[in-house]
């Protein structure tokens, strides 16, 4: 996926996404409410198509759940981060964490998805890094990072027992008939205590009772 939005006028991106923040959430985010929180240039107008691809906007202009979420401060730049990378997503195959470096690629990439002039595609691309500054790509890592697994979350089934199968018990010397033998009994493994009540119990009756 890869938006083909992009505005004329980048000098206040940063300012209106920080009065989204600031204010609270409209009924409809129009033209009337950017006008309303101060920004009257038709350049500007460009941020609402723009955050309609992000998914902060319905189609018909409603905040979402996401637009709510970047209101919070303290996830805001991590919010967008992840709308980035949905609306953006073949810019994040060239390069997991874009910079200037990826400039040329990227405008590459505009033109061969979407037609676009060399203009069009250098203005794509400076909408997505101006948008791009205000994300933290870092949060979204550190989402991917799981806990090592404890002994307590192996329920598959595979748990070691408690005495290991292959450990040799002591030696009882028994005597037959003035011969003495050493018998080695290994366990089977099992948590069971039953199975090795009766293996005991079976020598006992079998050999040392004798």
């Amino acid at each position: 996926m890869l938006t083909n939005r992009y505005m004329a006028s980048l000098k206040n991106v940063s300012a209106i996404m920080s009065k989204i923040k600031d204010g609270t959430a409209p009924e409809k985010f129009s033209q009337a409410h950017l006008k309303g929180l101060g920004f009257k240039s038709s350049n500007d107008m460009g941020i609402i198509a723009v955050l309609k691809d992000l998914k902060f906007l319905t189609p018909d202009g409603a905040p979402t759940q996401r637009y709510h979420d970047y209101r919070d401060r303290s996830k805001s730049k991590r919010v967008m981060a992840e709308a980035l990378k949905e609306a953006y997503e073949d810019l994040f195959h060239i390069h997991e964490k874009p910079t200037k470096s990826d400039l040329a690629a990227i405008e590459g990439k505009f033109k061969s998805v979407h037609n676009a002039t060399d203009r069009i595609a250098k203005e794509q691309a400076k909408t997505f890094f101006a948008l791009l500054d205000l994300a933290d790509l870092n949060a979204l890592s550190n989402d991917s990072v799981t806990e090592p697994e404890t002994e307590n979350d192996n329920d598959n089934g595979n748990t070691q027992p408690d005495v290991p199968p292959s450990t040799p018990q002591p030696h009882h010397p028994i005597g037959f008939s003035g011969l003495r033998y050493n018998i080695e009994v290994h366990l089977p493994a099992t948590k069971d205590i039953e199975v090795y009540n009766a293996i005991f119990k079976s020598l006992k009756e079998h050999l040392i009772d004798d």
